[in-house]
């Protein structure tokens, strides 16, 4: 069982330089923009690994197009990401592939966006045309040991990425989700994924749980555990930082709205669970 907190000090064990490992832009601001807002307004220390720049996303149809048409969906996204981290307080950022977030003795590399299909559950499957140079493509122990890397320079204290199925299921998602944790458990650093907004229980009414806890089973040593971040006073900066990503998405009030018009909600509790 594990109460909410509001106090970036706290989470994460109370570990300071903490290393978010995601995909493509836009995913870090979707899923973990509060808490990395909130982290650096502390003075905390997080780290952001992007894997990817993004290529294959789909772009929201307008104006947007012809820029993209003009210079290309990977560095228009590399300059929303910018503007992105600027709204969230977050100065340390690396792609995958770049120093710092690249082995020893290499040439920088650009990983690629491996894009995806829909599979008929709703969930994201590998696009079979993915290319040589895609995430997914390329030998994983090269993806590993960039990462490795990153996190060894930084002196990262804990790593976070999604769960085992990437969230939606997004091939890029599942295999960061894989290194992350390789990564983790190869520095003995605590691993957290993240829960994916809806999906926790809400907590018995006990008097001694607070609003919004959650019954999490877990082992001796707290994997398996929960903790929930209200990242309330730091949304209107989450929503700032989603406004950036304008060509992957739309804020509608309360709602993100996708590109293929899928809503989802902007709430104010961020949760991750310990493995």
């Amino acid at each position: 069982m594990e109460k909410m907190t509001q106090d970036p000090s706290e989470w994460f064990d109370g570990r300071a330089r903490v290393m978010f490992v995601h995909a493509h832009p836009d995913d870090e601001t979707i899923t973990t923009g509060g808490t990395l807002a909130a982290l650096a307004e502390a003075g905390r220390e997080p780290l952001l690994v992007t894997l990817t720049r993004g290529e294959q996303g789909e772009v929201v149809a307008g104006p947007l197009e012809a820029l993209v048409a003009a210079h290309g969906l990977a560095v228009a996204r590399q300059n929303e990401l910018r503007t992105a981290l600027g709204m969230l307080g977050i100065e340390r950022h690396a792609f995958l592939g770049v120093e710092p977030a690249r082995a020893d003795g290499l040439s920088p590399a650009i990983y690629e966006d491996s894009g995806m299909q829909w599979g008929d559950d709703g969930r994201a499957i590998p696009d079979p045309a993915a290319g040589p140079d895609a995430l997914t493509s390329v030998p994983a122990v090269e993806v590993l040991n960039d990462l490795l890397a990153a996190a060894y320079r930084a002196g990262a204290q804990g790593i976070v990425s999604y769960d085992d199925g990437g969230g939606y299921g997004h091939p890029d998602h599942v295999l960061a989700h894989r290194v992350a944790r390789a990564v983790a458990q190869a520095l003995e650093l605590p691993f957290w994924e993240i829960v994916p907004a809806g999906s926790m229980e809400p907590a018995r009414s006990d008097s001694d749980v607070s609003p919004g806890s959650a019954d999490i089973p877990e082992s001796g040593d707290g994997r398996g555990r929960v903790e929930a971040h209200d990242v309330s006073p730091w949304v209107d900066r989450k929503v700032a930082a989603l406004r950036a990503h304008a060509t992957q998405l739309t804020v509608d009030r309360g709602d993100i709205v996708h590109v293929g018009g899928q809503r989802e909600p902007i709430g104010g509790i961020e949760a991750f669970r310990r493995r």
